[in-house]
């Protein structure tokens, strides 16, 4: 009987020479489908696509412009300033000759009497042909086209500068409470309690009646009361945040705690940070017109939206243009800042990516 030798594994293997037409690529182009084109952009692209996808956020950032627009170059628009006072013209209904002939604009207005309704165009009865108020003129013959955007120019300085300055104080206080955590923490907090369980409009009353009033003024008191939604958002993204990887790795490395709260863990956050300011922007124009309305801001002759509303509201039965033009100024104001604040949120938030 013979026996047949055994053929080790390896040595057929090796025994097998390769060719080129045993290998082919797979492809895998139409089963990939990758997007190279969103791998490659930045976050911040990203961000900026997602915003101008969102159509209310480019409203209310184009209002904003508008508005801020008319605010620089609007009291140069015309001959008149803010204080000054012709008492012959006073309570002039709004003119626009090139709108005359359309019937609108045409400096008339209807006036209530014990007899019954009437007509009345002061131009005409005093021969101004020459002269348009595009507002109209206030009690003190004053042009409320020019009080108007100087006025929104003050309100817009006050809420940036006192919004700037509460995410400088809130974000910082927020973000060391969080680091160190602890006893810091804890007292820090309670202060914050303290802080918060003041009534604003009592803090923002006293300093107002204890120092002169003015603009700035009106941003230190809002300075000292709208900084704590700010500094609970920055400690909560601070927690959340803190006992992360690239946190760990820089305290390893000898990091020291400033340089990980504003150089590592403040460049994540901007996000959340920047939501916040746009949505505390409204709130700080409301708070300086109700201050105003109040008496208790702008004093005279300068003037805000708050102090315009203010004057208007005392001859709203009689002349109801005077108050309209700052009210409609201001609600588009606080509207536009809220709905870019609302479109940023969406486009900084990752997780929304897909809402």
């Amino acid at each position: 009987m013979t026996r047949t030798k055994a053929v080790n594994p390896i040595e057929r293997v090796s025994a097998y020479t390769p060719e080129a037409a045993d290998f082919k690529l797979k492809d895998n182009a139409g089963r990939l489908e990758l997007d190279e084109n969103f791998a490659a952009q930045s976050f911040w692209k990203d961000v900026f696509i997602r915003y101008f996808r969102k159509a209310s956020a480019v409203i209310g950032l184009l209002l904003i412009v508008f508005i801020t627009f008319l605010a620089i170059v609007g009291p140069g628009m015309n001959e008149y300033t803010y204080s000054g006072q012709e008492l012959s013209q006073k309570n002039f209904a709004p003119r626009i000759k090139a709108l005359e002939k359309l019937g609108i604009f045409d400096g008339s207005e209807k006036m209530s009497t014990t007899t019954g309704t009437k007509t009345v165009n002061y131009y005409i009865e005093k021969g101004l042909d020459d002269v348009e108020y595009w507002f109209g003129s206030d009690n003190f013959g004053r042009d409320i086209w020019t009080r108007t955007w100087s006025g929104a120019r003050v309100s817009l300085i006050i809420a940036v500068a006192a919004a700037v300055i509460d995410m400088v104080i809130g974000m910082s206080y927020g973000l060391i409470s969080g680091y160190f955590g602890g006893k810091v923490d804890m007292v820090m907090q309670r202060i914050l309690e303290i802080a918060n369980g003041i009534p604003r409009l009592v803090i923002v009353t006293l300093l107002l009646l204890v120092l002169q009033p003015g603009m700035i003024t009106i941003i230190f008191a809002l300075m000292l009361t709208e900084w704590v939604g700010m500094s609970r958002i920055a400690r909560a993204e601070m927690l959340k945040l803190k006992e992360q990887e690239f946190v760990l790795a820089s305290r390893t490395l000898g990091a020291g705690s400033f340089f990980i709260i504003f150089r590592e863990v403040l460049p994540n956050i901007i996000g959340p940070i920047i939501t916040q300011v746009m949505f505390s922007i409204p709130t700080a124009i409301f708070t300086e017109a109700f201050l105003s309305f109040v008496g208790l801001g702008i004093p005279v002759p300068q003037c805000s939206l708050g102090s315009l509303i203010s004057e208007g509201f005392n001859s709203f039965t009689t002349h109801p243009y005077q108050i309209i033009p700052p009210i409609v100024v201001m609600a588009l104001l606080m509207l536009s800042f809220n709905l870019v604040a609302d479109g940023l949120r969406e486009a900084l938030d990752p997780k929304m990516k897909e809402a």
